[in-house]
C-alpha cells in the first residue's frame, strides 16, 4: 500500500489556498477567529466624559458607523476594520436589516429623513430616504410579507409606510397617542402596535399606553393602558415586540419609567388585546428596561435594562405570556441593544441610553450565552470618547433574535 505524504512547500501551498476559501465559507476549523458587529456612535457629552477615567473628547461632535471585531477570542478584538461617516447633526439612532439582511435601515432623530445601507456591496454603500413627515424617527418593523416598512416618528405622532422593495414612502398614518417608540407588526393579529413614550425635547410627559393600527387596512383603533397607576401614570412604555409564532399572539412591552414587563394577549373571539404586568423588575434591582429579544425556539426571552446595566434572561417555554426570570447578567449602565450570534454562544450588550449621565458607560460588554457569564468589556469607542448608539453584527454572524 503506497503512502501518500506531502512536503512542507506543498502543505504551505495548500494552506493558503483554502484559508480564504473557509473565511468566504465560514468554516470555524479553517477561518481565522472573527465576528464583525456595527455600531452607529456619537460623541460622548461633557457629562459623560466625565465619568471616564482618561477623558477623551473628539475635537468637535462626531457621528459615524463602525464596523468592530468583537470576537473575544481574535486577535484583533476591538479593532475598528470599517469606519463610515455620517452627518454630525444626524443622531443617527436604531439600525434595523430587512428579513433578509439585504439592507440595514438606520433612524434619526436630527433629521427627517432615513438612510438604507446596501449589505451587498462592497463599501455598504448608503441612499437616504426623505421622511418629511417623520420627525425622531425610532424604530422600523416590516409587515410579515416583507413588502412594507413601518417608521415610528416620536415626534411628530406619527408612523410613515413604506415600500420595502423602493423604499419609497406610501403613506403617512396618524396614531392614536403622542410619542409613538416601540414598533410591532403581527400578521395573525392584523395589528400593528405602537408604544407612546415621551416627549423627544425633553424626555418628559411620559405616556402610559400602547396604540393599535389595523395592519391591513391602515385604520387607526384604541388604546391599552399599560400602567396600574391612576392616569396620569407617567410610566413611558418604550418597546413592544411580538413573540414568535405564538398562538395566539402574544406582544411584550417594557415600562421604562414603570420598571414593569407587559404582554398584550390576543383574544380570537372579541378580536382584542388583553393587556397584563407580568414582571416587575424591582424584584432584580433593576431599573429602565429597555430592548426586548426572543430566541428561535421562542424558548428564551432577553431584555435589558439601563439602571445600573443587566441583560435578563426569562424562560418562556412553558406559556407565551408567562415570563420567568432564569437570571440577570450585569452589563454597564446603559445596557440597550444586543447582537447575538447565529450559533448561540455570544451576546454582545451596548452600554448607553441616547447619551444620559449614568446611562451612558460607552462599552460594548461580551457575554457568554451557554454560561451566562460576562467574558470581557469591548471598550474601543468608549475609550475614544464616543457612546454606540445601536448594534448589529454583519449578516454572516447576526441572529435577528424575534426583530
Amino acid at each position: 500500500m503506497q503512502r501518500l505524504t506531502l512536503h512542507k512547500k506543498e502543505w504551505t501551498m495548500r494552506i493558503r489556498f483554502l484559508l480564504p476559501l473557509a473565511v468566504a465559507l465560514g468554516i470555524p476549523a479553517l477561518a481565522s477567529a472573527e465576528i464583525l458587529a456595527m455600531m452607529n456612535y456619537e460623541s460622548k457629552s461633557a457629562e459623560s466624559l466625565k465619568a471616564l477615567k482618561n477623558p477623551v473628547a473628539p475635537a468637535s461632535r462626531k457621528e459615524g458607523i463602525a464596523i468592530v471585531d468583537v470576537d473575544p477570542n481574535s486577535k484583533a478584538f476591538g479593532k475598528i476594520v470599517k469606519d463610515i461617516p455620517l452627518p454630525a447633526d444626524l443622531v443617527a439612532h436604531h439600525i434595523f436589516y430587512n428579513h433578509d439582511m439585504s439592507k440595514a435601515y438606520i433612524t434619526a432623530l436630527g433629521k427627517t429623513e432615513l438612510r438604507v445601507m446596501d449589505m451587498k456591496s462592497k463599501d455598504y454603500a448608503m441612499t437616504t430616504v426623505s421622511i418629511p413627515d417623520c420627525s425622531v424617527g425610532e424604530d422600523i418593523a416590516f409587515s410579515p410579507d416583507h413588502k412594507r416598512w413601518y417608521v415610528s416618528c416620536m415626534g411628530s405622532q406619527a408612523m410613515v409606510v413604506g415600500d420595502a422593495h423602493s423604499d419609497k414612502v406610501l403613506s403617512t398614518i396618524k396614531v392614536a397617542a403622542p410619542y409613538p417608540h416601540g414598533l410591532a407588526v403581527s400578521g395573525a393579529a392584523d395589528r400593528i402596535l405602537l408604544t407612546s413614550t415621551v416627549r423627544a425635547s425633553d424626555l418628559s410627559d411620559p405616556g402610559e399606553v400602547i396604540s393599535a393600527v389595523e395592519a391591513s387596512t391602515g385604520k387607526v383603533l384604541g388604546t391599552y393602558k399599560v400602567s396600574r397607576k391612576a392616569s396620569p401614570a407617567g410610566e413611558a412604555p418604550v418597546e413592544v415586540l411580538f413573540v414568535p409564532n405564538a398562538k395566539p399572539a402574544v406582544a411584550y412591552i417594557t415600562n421604562m419609567y414603570g420598571g414593569t414587563l407587559w404582554t398584550a394577549s390576543w383574544n380570537k373571539d372579541k378580536k382584542d388585546f388583553e393587556v397584563a404586568q407580568v414582571y416587575d423588575f424591582a424584584e432584580a434591582k433593576a431599573g429602565v428596561p429597555l430592548e426586548i429579544y426572543f430566541n428561535k425556539a421562542a424558548t428564551r426571552m432577553y431584555v435589558t435594562s439601563a439602571k445600573p446595566g443587566q441583560l435578563h434572561v426569562f424562560d418562556i417555554s412553558a406559556k407565551a405570556g408567562e415570563p420567568k426570570l432564569l437570571k440577570s447578567i450585569p452589563a454597564a449602565e446603559g445596557a440597550h441593544h444586543v447582537a447575538f450570534t447565529k450559533d448561540g454562544k455570544y451576546a454582545f450588550v451596548q452600554n448607553a441610553l441616547l447619551n444620559l449621565p449614568g446611562m451612558s458607560d460607552g462599552s460594548v460588554t461580551v457575554v457568554d450565552l451557554q454560561s451566562g457569564t460576562v467574558v470581557t468589556s469591548m471598550d474601543t469607542l468608549k475609550n475614544a470618547g464616543l457612546n454606540p448608539n445601536s448594534i448589529v453584527l454583519l449578516p454572516q454572524w447576526n441572529e435577528m433574535m424575534g426583530h
